[in-house]
């Protein structure tokens, strides 16, 4: 019997899950934002966002945006907790919902899934290159809605953007009183 309660307490890899719908993923966030109000817990949301989506689907299909999606939520869900949620926010977009997680520790996964994405490659022309990401992070504050808070981090996967292209370093993201709004640099 003790041969069986050691097998029994080894880690078993997690199932992937696929990617919520973008109705799922909204109706989820309003969820987890109506849950942490009530019981005043922390919730933060990471937004990545294809920035050559058009490029993509010229050069490999109209497919291949979604595909690169799915592959990044997958390789994603894979690190993330059993109650972390992802889904598609919009075309081009995968919201991370990160319930009890505050700012700090929102930061620490954004992290994470930056070092990850680094090492994601696609195929163009015979040769592998990075995949571009923007990335945003915003942390749910009191009197915040779910669209609010979405918004706010897509303001910071933007802003990132924007910063990456004209070759800035980053810092603190634009401050918006009431979400915690940032872009994500490199560590």
């Amino acid at each position: 019997m003790a041969a069986n309660d050691s097998q029994n307490s080894t880690r078993t890899p997690r199932a992937a899950r696929d990617p919520l719908t973008p109705a799922a993923i909204s109706e989820r966030l309003e969820e987890e934002v109506s849950r942490a109000s009530r019981h005043r817990t922390p919730l933060s949301c990471l937004l990545l966002k294809l920035d050559e989506i058009d490029q993509l689907a010229s050069a490999h299909g109209a497919s291949m945006p979604v595909e690169a999606l799915a592959y990044l939520a997958e390789a994603l869900g894979r690190q993330l907790r059993c109650f972390d949620r992802v889904g598609h926010a919009a075309e081009g977009e995968l919201l991370v919902l990160l319930p009890g997680a505050d700012e700090q520790r929102g930061e620490i996964v954004a992290r994470r899934t930056l070092s990850r994405l680094h090492s994601i490659k696609i195929e163009t022309g015979g040769q592998r290159r990075p995949l571009r990401v923007s990335m945003g992070i915003a942390a749910w504050r009191e009197g915040l809605s779910g669209e609010q808070l979405l918004s706010h981090t897509r303001l910071a996967a933007q802003h990132q953007g924007q910063s990456e292209r004209r070759g800035n370093a980053f810092g603190a993201g634009p401050g918006t009183g009431a979400a915690e709004t940032r872009p994500l640099g490199p560590s």
